[in-house]
């Protein structure tokens, strides 16, 4: 059964907003979700800009007036602010309260502060998910070094993950020029290692990027960090080919 989380801050303009739409991103399989304001007005322009530039949908975000969601049943009442957690009080009970204290980054009216400020909750929402996956009956995932050493025996597959490990971030259109490879080819490497667990996925505009799972177990970190030291040769043509691209892609790391 999904737990079913809400989000509060004063405005719901941009923070609770924000929450919304990263933890349905993120968890939309264990955890129903919404949010609202005890003096709501409308998302924030920027708020749904960094979203989107996330690859996160906005759509269906709207802001909402506590009262109307109060009565329904919570699990879990998260606010973002000192003043909604003030407000608030014994809101939703029986619902664990949950207190977050995180700046506005309305007044800034800055990209950079929300795009931090996106970040930041996400750092947080990311150890939400991990603490609670108990409570959703959900397990971390398992990482069997049988399907691990598997996937790191392909030629192809170990490049990918050694030029994702040392760029953060990469797209297909990158790799595709980093390898010297066919985008099929890519593709289909891409999609193993991720079935796999070893990377995730976001879209930033019409770019869908790759990046190291953040649940990596630390045995299979100091693996690719021991290749990367001990091998500094490995994927050093295929990186020259990527510094040599001159239409690459700007990606926003948050």
């Amino acid at each position: 059964m999904k737990r079913r989380v809400l989000f509060v801050c004063t405005a719901n303009s941009a923070r609770s907003l924000m929450a919304e739409a990263l933890l349905r991103d993120m968890a939309g399989d264990r955890f129903e979700v919404a949010s609202a304001g005890t003096e709501p007005t409308r998302p924030h322009p920027m708020a749904l800009q960094v979203l989107e530039e996330a690859g996160i949908a906005t759509g269906a975000l709207h802001s909402k007036q506590l009262a109307d969601l109060q009565a329904e049943q919570w699990d879990y009442v998260i606010t973002l602010c000192e003043k909604a957690a003030n407000e608030c009080g014994a809101v939703c009970e029986p619902a664990q309260q949950i207190a977050w204290d995180f700046p506005d980054p309305v007044p800034s009216n800055r990209h950079l502060t929300f795009a931090l400020t996106l970040k930041e909750l996400k750092e947080r929402l990311g150890l939400f998910t991990l603490v609670h996956q108990k409570e959703t009956g959900m397990k971390p995932k398992d990482y069997n070094p049988v399907a691990i050493f598997r996937a790191l025996g392909d030629e192809l597959r170990l490049a990918i993950l050694m030029l994702i490990r040392d760029q953060k971030k990469l797209c297909v259109y990158e790799l595709t020029t980093a390898l010297d490879s066919s985008q099929p080819k890519v593709s289909r490497h891409l999609a193993s290692l991720k079935e796999t667990g070893l990377l995730e996925t976001e879209r930033q505009g019409q770019w869908i990027y790759y990046f190291l799972h953040p649940q990596l177990p630390q045995w299979l970190i100091r693996v690719l960090d021991e290749t990367s030291d001990s091998h500094t040769g490995l994927v050093k043509q295929e990186t020259e080919r990527l510094h040599a691209m001159t239409d690459r892609p700007a990606v926003r790391l948050l």
